[in-house]
């Protein structure tokens, strides 16, 4: 693949650890993005969710603090827009999913080994 692959992560979280070593040792270059220091835009947001074929739901961090201080589930079941939803992720990074592998016209949330494998590989 010859197109630079995004790598949004944040450093301390296990799954996100656990998605860099499998970048490492499959040999797949990337950019590194740490999510909270360099938190995505509403419109990155909003283009990744494009690619991806998720619905924006999937792009929130769901078992963060962050999100249920905020209450977002509750917010997102009252009829909560996707602008909205996008504004609101790119207020905190740690309210984003992650880690996010951007690839050309792919996007990964979540790291589930067998969707890079496909994806990536």
């Amino acid at each position: 693949m010859a197109e630079q692959i995004l790598f949004v992560e944040y450093p301390k979280c296990t799954t996100c650890k656990k998605a860099k070593k499998w970048l490492d040792e499959h040999g797949i270059d990337y950019i590194d993005r740490h999510i909270v220091e360099d938190n995505p835009t509403a419109d990155e947001l909003a283009d990744w969710q494009g690619r991806s074929g998720l619905p924006v739901r999937r792009f929130f961090n769901t078992s963060g603090m962050k999100y249920r201080e905020l209450g977002v589930k509750a917010r997102l079941d009252a009829g909560m827009t996707d602008a909205e939803a996008f504004e609101l992720l790119a207020t905190d990074g740690m309210l984003v999913k992650r880690p996010i592998v951007v690839a050309g016209n792919t996007v990964l949330v979540g790291f589930k080994e067998a969707a890079w494998e496909e994806a990536l590989l």
